[in-house]
Parts: structure tokens; sequence; C-alpha cells
């Protein structure tokens, strides 16, 4: 076989798969898309890596899920999830401070770049999605997030204020 023919089938090869990689790329970036309009999320920072701060932020994040939880149980969509979300920044905001033991609670409703997540049996790819945010001081401490709409935080939730009170010793 001639030099050039062999060169000009690889390059030919490398094109194929450039192309391939391109298109299963564009294919991810799309299915990510699709997926990020369908959910909002809850992110609770704390105020920092603290064992009690982080317990302390699992227990904002308590006090919120029960506030909206039965706000947004007649949500149908994402967009009826953000308008009732939007219409009760102040009672989440009064619910997290309830629980936040007299930090400076803030609480906004924006787009947010989250890496990816992995659930009971399937995974969130990296993406913008809506996000309630409840940042708790200057929120330098490890965070949290689950799905509020649809609703996938209380199974999400179940077992970290367990492990948050034994981090921090507020149990035996």
């Amino acid at each position: 076989m001639d030099k050039s023919r062999f060169l000009r089938i690889w390059e030919i090869s490398a094109l194929v798969s450039l192309c391939v990689c391109l298109c299963a790329a564009v294919w991810a970036q799309g299915r990510s898309s699709a997926i990020s309009a369908d959910l909002v999320r809850l992110h609770v920072l704390a105020v920092s890596d603290d064992a009690y701060e982080q317990a302390l932020k699992l227990r904002v994040r308590d006090a919120v899920l029960e506030y909206i939880t039965p706000r947004l149980d007649g949500s149908e969509s994402p967009a009826d999830a953000r308008a009732v979300l939007s219409r009760e920044l102040d009672g989440i905001g009064r619910a997290a401070a309830s629980a936040a033991e007299g930090r400076q609670v803030t609480v906004s409703l924006g787009t947010e770049l989250y890496p990816s997540r992995e659930y009971d049996g399937f995974t969130l790819p990296a993406g913008r999605y809506e996000s309630l945010r409840v940042v708790l001081g200057e929120g330098e401490g490890h965070n949290w997030w689950c799905v509020v709409f649809p609703p996938l935080c209380t199974t999400a939730a179940a077992g970290d204020m367990e492990e948050a009170a034994r981090d921090a010793g507020l149990s035996e």
C-alpha cells in the first residue's frame, strides 16, 4: 500500500471519529439542557465546614423543605414551581432563619451551575439548573442540594440529619 493512500485512510478515520465525538457532545448537551429545564433544585450552603455548622445547615434545609413542600404540592410544571418559590421567598427566608440560630440567611431564586450528582437509581448531569439558594452567613462551608421539583428531596435528606448530629456530637 502506498504511503499517501495510508495517510488518506488515517485522515478520513480521524475525521469520522471527530464527527462522532462532536455529535455525541451535542446530543449530551441537548439532553442535559432538556433535563435541567424540567427541574428546580434546592441548594443550601453552610457558614463553614465545622461539624456543628454542617448539622445546622441540615436543620435549615429541613425547615425550608417543611415550608415549601405543601406549597409546591399543586405545581404541575417547573414554571409553576418557580412561580410558587418566587412568590414565597420571604416565607422561605423566615423558615430558614427560624432554624439558623441567629446566622444571617440569604434566600434567592436563580440559575446555578451544578456538577453531576448521583441519586438512588439515576444521575443528574452537570449543567445550569433553576435553583432555590439558601446561604447561611458567608456560605463558605460544604453545601447540600437536591431536587424540589419534581419533589426528590425527602429521600435524599433521610439519613443526612442523623449522620450530621453524630459528627457534631449532638447525639449518642
